[in-house]
């Protein structure tokens, strides 16, 4: 879970900060909304209490949603990955894109390089399993690198 140093000067308890946090982030809902649900359950807060809180927990949060992601994804084989490579050109020379979708067509990695070849593509999946994980079968379509 969260540092509980980084809690240590509130009054509030970690747990309601989290909740303030993420019912801001996660829902469609303004500080002044966050603010009467708070209120609704008994804790009194001010809007500007939440974005301080959204300011400075914010990104600890995220981190720590990502982090758990990622162990999700790891654990999870399943995955799917399509690797393909598009020739594009960059100030008039011709490079290559290295591309990774997964099963659900989200983006992992996208690499321009100047080589076609084996070492490219082997630095190109050596860095997208080490930073997604190993995925069960990687769909090419065939390229010779």
């Amino acid at each position: 879970m969260t540092n509980p140093a980084s809690f240590k000067y509130f009054k509030t308890s970690p747990e309601i900060i989290r909740l303030a946090v993420m019912l801001y982030i996660r829902l469609p809902l303004s500080l002044r909304n966050v603010e009467d649900l708070l209120h609704e359950r008994g804790i009194d807060v001010s809007h500007e209490t939440i974005r301080y809180w959204w300011n400075r927990f914010g990104p600890m949060f995220a981190a720590e949603i990502r982090r758990k992601r990622v162990q999700q994804l790891r654990s999870f084989s399943k995955w799917k990955w399509h690797v393909d490579e598009v020739f594009v050109k960059v100030n008039g020379k011709r490079h290559y894109l290295w591309r990774a979708v997964d099963h659900e067509g989200e983006v992992l990695e996208a690499v321009v390089t100047k080589r076609r070849n084996k070492a490219a593509a082997l630095k190109f999946l050596k860095k997208l399993m080490k930073r997604h994980g190993k995925a069960e079968t990687v769909v090419t379509d065939r390229f010779a690198s």
